[in-house]
């Protein structure tokens, strides 16, 4: 590794901290924050993460040419710290995020509007603290302005016609085109990362696991495996070949839907119905396996809840005998359909240069030739055994996004496969130690939608201290408004869908 490498230019700005596992985590004074801003534009870093606590904050890094990851800390005594926004704008939301639930300021963020915070709570109070007395009355929210002549403004939510979470979007619009698109997010905001604190690891794995509940699987293993990197726990073998099976039965039945969705936003309704038939044949397998449809709470620290019997096993294997079968046909069938396609190429374009400077993951990242899955780099057991392809493609577009959903089925059914045939007998679970003193563990983990980030830190006595979950969503959603501008009004649906993006996982 070179010293002009993350881990070398860290090492020269900051103070290695060892209790951090499996990824080194330097702390830093404010000149080493600065000079980290200052390499960002021409170091080819991206941004994994931004949180932080009352008097300190985190961001978490990852060299694209190296493949190294690590965290640098910087102490905030004042309350104030350098934004990383102007190099880094996926850091502006987290930013604002970061001000309404500790206090921080950032300092040169240009945009000050909360984002969380939709003034109902009284003032900014350090994360784990609550105001009291009754929330004050809602303030309107200063959106963007439209100016100009034939300009005019379309609101949509926060409630929407159909059951889906609430996000309020406001097109700004040249008669049909759209000109540009602001979003307002932060309706779901729950809590999670302060309704942990103070929790043991089990019971905090039950909150992580219900942050996204289509991502249930992957957010469990995530906070799971930070666990275990905090406490150096090492997991049976046949625990993570058990995690990676719900993982992947997961991100099956998740882009299964997701292909149908995004056909029956273009008025093509039978590729909806096939692919929630295939997603129920997915769940339903995942119950027989696992006695929970969206294996909710399967996953734990140390290993996993319940163990996949033989009937299971025949499940996986049945279930494998229909669907790639089916998904051949859906695939023909898109690409024969003109009138469909001619709704999804060219439409909703993300730039490559756009998905890589924002760091976007998933089919968003990987339809805009990011080839960056966590499974893959940095990796985490078992994937490093198994034999899997990153699809991507260039284009960026609706069509892409479905393309590349079509060929993540593909290798997730390879890699169901492989996992069946290197399922031994064993052990799936492992007792957590108390750890004497605190320690702290971080995971990258790939869901459907993109990576999954988890940090943690457990106290003497093994409760957690701080924990923070990144949804791949905070990475996402300012690209959606990027790809629907000079698309039309009645693309919007389409482009959405295509993206997919969480609410819930996005407000924490």
């Amino acid at each position: 590794m070179g010293d002009n490498g993350l881990i070398g230019f860290l090492d020269g700005v900051g103070r290695r901290v060892e209790r951090h596992r499996p990824w080194p985590r330097f702390e830093t004074d404010r000149e080493g924050w600065t000079a980290l801003i200052d390499r960002l534009p021409y170091g080819g870093w991206s941004l994994l993460g931004l949180w932080a606590e009352a008097a300190c904050v985190h961001a978490a890094l990852r060299d694209e040419a190296e493949g190294d990851i690590a965290v640098l800390s910087l102490a905030c005594p004042e309350g104030r710290f350098p934004s990383l926004s102007a190099v880094r704008p996926s850091a502006k939301r987290l930013e604002r995020a970061i001000r309404d639930l500790t206090g921080l300021v950032p300092e040169g963020l240009d945009d000050t509007r909360p984002w969380l915070d939709h003034d109902r709570w009284r003032q900014r109070q350090p994360l784990g603290k609550t105001p009291a007395g009754p929330a004050p009355a809602v303030r309107a929210y200063d959106f963007l302005p439209a100016e100009g002549p034939g300009l005019h403004q379309i609101p949509v939510g926060p409630v929407h016609a159909g059951i889906i979470e609430p996000g309020h979007f406001r097109f700004s619009c040249q008669g049909e085109t759209v000109v540009r698109l602001e979003e307002r997010l932060g309706y779901v905001h729950k809590g999670t990362e302060r309704l942990m604190r103070g929790r043991a690891p089990e019971e905090a794995a039950r909150l992580a696991g219900r942050i996204s509940g289509d991502s249930t699987v992957a957010y469990a293993l995530a906070f799971a495996l930070a666990v275990e990197a905090a406490l150096r726990l090492e997991v049976p073998p046949r625990a993570r070949l058990l995690r990676a099976l719900m993982a992947e039965l997961e991100r099956l039945a998740n882009h299964l839907n997701d292909i149908g969705a995004i056909c029956n936003d273009a008025a093509f309704a039978l590729m909806l119905a096939e692919g929630a038939t295939l997603r129920e044949r997915v769940m339903r397998t995942a119950d027989i396996c696992f006695g929970h449809r969206f294996m909710m709470d399967r996953i734990v620290p140390g290993g996993v809840a319940v163990d996949l019997k033989e009937e299971g096993r025949a499940a996986v294997y049945d279930m494998l005998d229909e669907v790639p079968r089916v998904v051949r046909q859906l695939a023909a069938l898109y690409d024969g359909t003109s009138s469909l396609l001619d709704r999804t190429v060219g439409t909703g374009i993300v730039s490559p240069a756009l998905a890589h400077r924002f760091g976007a993951g998933g089919p968003v990242g990987r339809a805009s030739s990011r080839a960056v899955d966590a499974r893959r780099s940095p990796g985490y057991v078992p994937y490093p055994d198994l034999e899997f392809d990153v699809p991507t493609l260039p284009h960026g577009d609706v069509n892409a996004r479905i393309l590349i959903r079509f060929a993540e089925v593909e290798q997730t059914i390879r890699l169901i496969r492989q996992i069946l045939k290197r399922l031994e007998p064993g052990p799936a679970r492992a007792l957590l130690p108390v750890p004497e003193q605190p320690a702290e563990g971080m995971a990258l983990v790939e869901s459907f939608r993109g990576d999954v980030l988890c940090w943690l830190r457990l106290g003497a006595g093994g409760r957690i201290e701080r924990a923070h979950l990144r949804d791949p969503s905070w990475f996402q959603w300012p690209l959606l408004e990027a790809a629907i501008e000079g698309n039309i009004v009645a693309d919007f649906p389409i482009c959405n869908k295509s993206f997919n993006c969480s609410y819930s996982g996005h407000d924490l």
